[in-house]
């Protein structure tokens, strides 16, 4: 009780404290001992602890098979762990004991289409043609799977091939070199550019050249010039930015030892040189030049 009542608070640290003297009373009723792990799980899942919570979830389960709750907890902790085969699998066997469970119905559905999307993903990304390159990818999917399946560009690699609404491609050519989907960020506007086959040993200086051939609508100041821009890409983990060489090619950068393509295309961002936003966007950040 004195669980519940931090748990309705949301203390939930104080709430796992009090469920875990419950189970210390090492109590002989299993209906009771699963409920106090089930709850503590569900504490341990507001804080972010989604081992402990599965851990828990699992322990409910054992004492008390047919308790839904503790499957449901389960099966959201797996998807938290980017357990997909595993949440499915809890899915499943909650289902079978109430085919109706709105959210393990929800669950399962998500965790289905999520494990196609990284399967496949990994499965194209593991080929020679990026091997060979030392290029580095990363997958994040979060709690919307539309996070994948929209960021996701068509891949066509030895015939394996995804849609999206681009219709953008990274492909082989016949000479064997790689053309990527590419997105330009444009921070200052909130604009973006999206070159559909950037050929890999193309110069980013060469696509500026076409791009900014003429003024966007969008720059009424008339300061997008390609000789007055800088470009950019982010360590999100490091939280750092690197400053491109506009003469490089997006091989050079992609193969660059902090440069993680995220959900299959390469992005970087433009700034106008010296301006204000630039001089205010940079003014916390660390910088490296490459």
């Amino acid at each position: 009780n004195e669980g519940n009542e931090y748990f309705r608070e949301k203390d939930y640290r104080k709430a796992v404290i009090s469920y875990t003297e419950g189970l210390k009373k090492k109590c002989e009723d299993p209906e009771l001992n699963a409920a106090l792990h089930t709850n503590r799980g569900a504490a341990q899942f507001h804080l972010g602890n989604y081992r402990s919570a599965l851990n828990d979830a699992i322990q409910a389960k054992k004492l008390k098979p047919t308790h839904l709750k503790a499957i449901v907890r389960g099966a959201l902790c797996h998807m938290e762990l980017k357990n997909f085969p595993e949440a499915i699998a809890w899915c499943e066997e909650g289902l079978q004991i109430d085919s109706k469970e709105k959210k393990l119905v929800e669950v399962r559905a998500k965790a289905d289409k999520l494990k196609v999307n990284i399967c496949f993903v990994w499965l194209v990304f593991s080929l020679p043609p990026l091997q060979e390159r030392n290029i580095k990818l990363i997958l994040e999917p979060s709690n919307e799977e539309e996070e994948i399946s929209d960021g996701l560009a068509e891949v066509s690699l030895d015939g394996f091939h995804s849609d999206n609404a681009t219709g953008a491609k990274v492909h082989l050519d016949a000479d064997g070199n790689l053309n990527w989907p590419v997105l330009f960020l444009y921070p200052e506007h909130e604009q973006t550019d999206f070159i559909a086959a950037f050929h890999e040993n193309s110069r980013f200086i060469d696509h500026l050249m076409v791009m900014f051939a003429e003024l966007p609508p969008w720059d009424l100041e008339k300061k997008y010039l390609p000789s007055h821009l800088e470009l950019y890409f982010e360590d999100e983990e490091r939280a750092e930015m690197y400053k491109l060489n506009p003469e490089h090619t997006l091989l050079q950068v992609l193969q660059h030892q902090r440069y993680f393509v995220k959900a299959g295309t390469p992005a970087v961002l433009v700034f106008v040189k010296h301006s204000p936003f630039s001089k205010k966007y940079f003014s916390d950040k660390k910088v490296h030049r490459l």
